[in-house]
């Protein structure tokens, strides 16, 4: 028989894990539901704006790559911005369906504000960098969240 022994204290990252098997990455997933909070107030702000006070951006609405009144970008902006909101709820909940919902909306909000640029670009621009961290909190780290959901399921049954 053969014993085999494990060195203490050499574990890092995805290896440390607490009683619930989850481990410090976990905070990605509560940075990107913190940031879809965040972007989906900005997408609110951004679309009321465009309902409201159309002549705030630089350009006309000639000037956007898509060819639509503000009006539709407004509601547009204020729609997404509204389910980008409940999707960051869900993330920070643990629901594994968020994680899916997140890159989608983070990509579809992306490519609209892409479409957007040239309309502002500082804030276009500032909203894809936020979209680009989310995806890769959720991509990289979202399978972490799975274990801490399950235990918390677990520990509440006991409870009962």
């Amino acid at each position: 028989m053969t014993t085999t022994r494990q060195a203490t204290g050499t574990a890092t990252g995805a290896e440390n894990m607490d009683n619930y098997g989850t481990s410090g990455w976990t905070g990605w997933i509560v940075f990107a539901g913190v940031m879809m909070l965040m972007m989906g107030a900005f997408h609110v702000i951004q679309g009321l704006v465009a309902l409201f006070q159309d002549t705030y951006y630089l350009v006309g609405q000639e000037g956007l790559v898509v060819q639509v009144d503000y009006t539709t970008w407004g509601w547009v902006h204020t729609i997404l911005g509204a389910v980008v909101i409940l999707a960051g709820i869900a993330l920070l909940a643990g629901q594994m369906w968020a994680r899916v919902v997140a890159i989608i909306l983070a990509f579809g909000s992306a490519l609209v504000n892409i479409a957007f640029l040239g309309a502002y670009p500082l804030w276009s621009i500032t909203m894809i960098a936020i979209d680009v961290l989310v995806i890769y909190a959720v991509t990289m780290h979202g399978k972490e969240m799975k274990p801490m959901t399950a235990s918390q399921g677990r520990a509440s049954s006991v409870e009962e």
